[in-house]
């Protein structure tokens, strides 16, 4: 009976070493599974990781360019446009300060003023400051070389120049120290680009 209780024991204790070996296979097998899956789920986080951070570096380092071009530009623009200022706002400004230069521009204009209505009277509008000077101007000048009916306007906002037209205020033409001023920077400004920034 005592070795039929032995064979028992023993049997039940190596049943119960090869099941708990088993198990225990089991479960370093199962490990090493959840193992290799976190390696691979953390390697795959770790190349989105590095692709995101690729992929703003690039567009970091794109709109770096884009900022860096525009800021080129926008220097450029301010150095063109302060050149060509100079090279035109102050000679514009003494040539519309000077009252012979302005009464022979308009005495040109009016002399040639030629609608297709000859009856037409003409208006002027002439800056405020140069009032006595050129009323005098036009009175010894009207019903000679220039037309009979002209009427005279002065104004603040005009600084230099003059705006001329019927005098029916149907239209003006505008012949103001900024008319010319903006005339010749629209012409000098790429003449000047192409010259400061010659084959960029």
């Amino acid at each position: 009976m005592q070795e039929l209780t032995q064979k028992l024991y023993n049997e039940g204790v190596e049943k119960a070493n090869q099941e708990a070996e088993k198990i225990l296979n089991d479960a370093k097998k199962e490990a090493e599974k959840i193992k290799s899956e976190a390696q691979k789920e953390a390697e795959k986080k770790i190349k989105d990781a590095e692709k995101k951070a690729d992929e703003i570096k690039r567009n970091v380092e794109s709109e770096l360019s884009l900022a860096a071009k525009q800021t080129i530009r926008n220097v450029e623009q301010k150095i063109t446009d302060m050149i060509v200022a100079k090279a035109t706002d102050l000679p514009v400004k003494e040539a519309f300060n000077d009252s012979e230069f302005m009464k022979e521009l308009i005495h040109t204009a009016v002399k040639n003023w030629s609608p297709s209505d000859e009856s037409m009277n003409l208006a002027v509008l002439l800056p405020e400051k140069m009032q006595k000077d050129f009323d005098d101007f036009f009175k010894s000048k009207a019903g000679k070389e220039l037309k009979d009916e002209i009427e005279l306007d002065f104004s603040e906002s005009i600084k230099g120049g003059f705006k001329i037209g019927p005098a029916d205020g149907s239209f003006q033409i505008s012949f103001t120290q900024e008319d010319f001023a903006n005339f010749f920077k629209a012409y000098l400004r790429p003449k000047t680009v192409e010259m400061l920034y010659q084959g960029e």
